[in-house]
């Protein structure tokens, strides 16, 4: 909670300054300088006696009779101003006034301290925004977890670290947009409010249209609406975006999250499975600089080419267990307790889910160097193509990396709509019969598939999760801006 004694002196200050006429505001912001341009260029600006004008947070402040010397930051880093009686304009006015966590803008030139520290000594000083509320404590930074996921304004203030991260975030996203630009992809945008929730097995956020009278689900993916597109003739098209899924969360899921989905007719499995390889190299090297990520007490090393498995070999590999020996839960559940393995089955509905229970528990989570698992049971992937030799296996390859699943790529997708209403049906029945995230009957999609969908691969690659692995984040929170958390009390829409 605030110092309310110290709110109350920085609040008195501003009136001061208000009463005075000369509190921030200003028509129009006079910086021409960022920190690292005058650090980079400081030797010519100490040389030619340049005006220069920084305008970033106060962060720190140190007084020494007729100096003071404060630490000023804006966004490419911090640099030292000095203030001094003989030279700054109101000395004793703006030491009396200024607070750490204000918005200041110093006018100036170069000056080199005793300690031989590039500074700027201001003759003039403005102030921008008042900083009511201090700052956290400048030696450790914000330090509460909880406190930093509700106030990320705060943890990016205080904490170097996390304002890095998420600028890496950033290089990845636009380096994929880059990527993929280049290589003819058009960018597209499809709905995020959706009649039916389709595209992926989960269980939707619900909302309700008033002007429609009707509900309508936030989308829990992109990918029918996308291939309904690929089918009106895009054959390269990808959209970066939010979608939601109604589940808990813990490390590795946030009910929110970004994701990349992609979609490429007339490519063959060979050539895509290396497109995916090629894209993720290029966006992980742009994003932190190297291909060998620190983690935990180790590192991750995604040089290429990547071991590649089958999700019958990872499970067999692990446990002993043949998948292909398993044609019923039961038979699962009994293959399971044959190997003393404490798996609970109990939420399971159907092979398929059980199957999933299985890998989630044993295989997947032994999986700590990038690896592409190929070939899912055809009841995991309700979306994909049978796999051409064996049609209990779909068409099917995923990337694990450290337990967790980045990369969900079909190397081939159903475009045969008698196999795909089959397989909705299915769904439908898993979900009659409790299942939470079975998949739901959607009648215009398999309309647009009836229309023809040409051979096509596509790919859904979780941002979040990925950005968690090449930052060293321990989970999703760290790489999500504001991730979803429980209402503080008073702010809760329930209690109103």
């Amino acid at each position: 909670m605030a110092n309310l004694k110290e709110e109350d002196v920085r609040r008195g200050r501003l009136e001061s300054l208000n009463a005075a006429g000369i509190s921030g505001y200003p028509d129009a912001v006079n910086r021409t300088h960022l920190a690292s341009e005058v650090r980079e260029s400081f030797a010519t600006l100490l040389a030619s006696g340049e005006v220069v004008t920084l305008a970033g947070r106060l962060k720190a402040r140190r007084t020494m009779g007729a100096l003071a010397f404060l630490r000023v930051e804006d966004a490419s880093g911090l640099l030292q101003v000095v203030l001094r009686d003989d030279s700054t304009a109101e000395y004793k006015f703006w030491l009396d006034h200024l607070d750490v966590g204000d918005i200041v803008e110093f006018t100036g030139r170069a000056f080199l301290t005793t300690t031989e520290e590039p500074s700027i000594l201001a003759a003039k000083v403005g102030l921008l925004a008042k900083s009511l509320l201090p700052l956290p404590e400048k030696y450790h930074g914000l330090q509460d977890i909880e406190t930093r996921y509700r106030q990320r304004e705060l943890d990016l203030i205080s904490n170097e670290e996390v304002r890095a991260r998420f600028k890496s975030r950033s290089r990845l996203v636009s380096a994929m947009r880059q990527f993929l630009d280049d290589r003819d992809f058009l960018e597209v945008e499809t709905p995020m409010l959706q009649p039916i929730p389709g595209g992926a097995n989960a269980r939707p956020f619900i909302t309700h249209h008033n002007a429609l009278g009707t509900d309508l689900y936030l989308r829990i993916a992109p990918e029918l609406y996308l291939k309904r597109l690929v089918v009106g003739g895009l054959e390269k098209i990808y959209e970066i975006g939010r979608c939601f899924r109604n589940e808990g969360i813990d490390y590795s899921h946030n009910p929110e999250f970004t994701m990349l989905e992609l979609y490429w007719a007339y490519a063959n499995k060979d050539q895509f499975i290396v497109f995916l390889e090629e894209l993720l190299v290029t966006v992980i090297e742009k994003a932190v600089g190297s291909l060998k990520i620190p983690y935990g007490e180790g590192e991750i090393d995604f040089t290429g080419p990547w071991a590649r498995l089958t999700f019958r070999e990872a499970i067999l590999q692990k446990t002993g267990i043949d998948i292909d020996t398993l044609a019923t839960p039961e038979e699962v559940v009994a293959a399971a307790r044959a190997k003393k393995l404490p798996i609970d089955f109990s939420k399971a509905v159907g092979l398929g889910e059980h199957l999933d229970e299985l890998w989630k528990k044993t295989a997947r989570p032994e999986l700590h160097a990038p690896t592409w698992i190929f070939d899912y049971p055809v009841a995991l992937k309700p979306l994909a193509k049978r796999h051409p030799v064996d049609p209990t296996k779909s068409a099917t390859v995923q990337l694990v990396v450290e337990g967790a699943e980045i990369v969900n790529a079909y190397y081939h997708e159903l475009n045969d709509p008698i196999d795909q209403r089959q397989r909705f049906m299915e769904q439908e029945s898993l979900r009659e019969s409790g299942s939470e995230e079975a998949q739901w009957m959607d009648t215009a999609f398999l309309e647009s598939l009836e229309h023809g969908l040409p051979p096509t691969s596509g790919v859904g690659i979780g941002i979040d999760r990925l950005v968690a692995f090449i930052t060293g984040a321990p989970n999703l929170k760290e790489v999500i801006l504001f991730p979803t958390l429980k209402p503080e009390a008073g702010n809760d829409s329930s209690e109103k």
